[in-house]
């Protein structure tokens, strides 16, 4: 159970790293300002983020189901992936109940 938290700790702080990037370096620098050269320089953002975010809902399910969570709950945790701080909040709740 430690190993899955663990995973589960690491890939929600990397998942939550990438999605505030995403949210407030890429994305306003594409549609918000007009910088072609700069929009060029962080074109690895979201290829990053498009790689990570499965291996995140990966180590969730793993984690949700050697916790025995119900499905709607594990599907909570896989959607929190998704808000740039909702990953935190669920890494920091997961890490007190069961470490």
């Amino acid at each position: 159970m430690k190993s899955a938290v663990l995973r589960f700790r690491v890939m929600a702080i990397i998942s939550g790293v990438m999605s505030l990037l995403l949210w407030f370096a890429y994305m306003p620098i594409k549609y918000i300002f007009d910088a072609p050269e700069l929009h060029d320089k962080i074109m690895w953002i979201p290829m990053v983020h498009g790689y990570l975010y499965p291996i995140y809902i990966l180590s969730a399910i793993q984690f949700a189901v050697k916790a025995r969570w119900p499905l709607m709950k594990m599907i909570g945790l896989i959607l929190a992936g998704t808000l740039p701080i909702a990953s935190l909040i669920a890494e920091r709740r997961v890490v007190r109940r069961y470490s």
